[in-house]
């Protein structure tokens, strides 16, 4: 009797691996390969290169203001109250400048949220089908965490998750 419950312990696992189904894919790859990440790409490049243009804008601004004061730092004509004045221009301007910066990165990045987000549910909707399509139990993204090993009998569903999104 004892033999048979070993026996069952050791075989009750072994059925259940058998019936586990798992595979992998590439997320990234899967949104490389869609044509809205790339209109997604381009409206963050065009983004950026306006907030590049406006940073330069503001830089040239600040270089004149500062090189002004240099022409009147050391003239003892000028009145202090002038100098005063304009170091209080040059100080605002620096901080105008890096909150500028700091915007600016906010902005992009919330602006890449909103245009990536919309595309990951979609693919991760295309995994689930996939899936659920296959019976797989697990499907592990690659991209993100690497499979330490996959055997010849492994399966990457990357491609069947690209072709779904294409068709639809």
């Amino acid at each position: 009797m004892r033999k048979i419950i070993t026996l069952a312990l050791v075989v009750a696992p072994l059925a259940l691996m058998a019936q586990m189904r798992i595979a992998t894919v590439d997320v990234q790859a899967v949104f490389n390969a869609l044509p809205e990440t790339k209109v997604a790409a381009e409206k963050l490049d065009q983004a950026s290169k306006q907030l590049k243009a406006e940073y330069e804008l503001m830089q040239a601004e600040f270089n004149n203001k500062y090189e002004a004061y240099q022409l009147i730092a050391n003239d003892d004509k000028t009145p202090q109250t002038i100098k005063d004045r304009r170091v209080r221009e040059i100080q605002e301007g620096d901080r105008e400048v890096n909150e500028f910066l700091t915007q600016s990165k906010e902005s992009l990045e919330k602006q890449k949220m909103e245009l990536e987000t919309p595309i990951y549910n979609r693919i991760y909707a295309a995994i689930k089908q996939v899936g659920d399509a296959g019976g797989y139990t697990y499907i592990l993204d690659v991209s993100r965490t690497p499979v330490a090993y996959a055997g010849a009998g492994s399966v990457n569903l990357t491609d069947a998750v690209i072709k779904l999104l294409e068709s639809k």
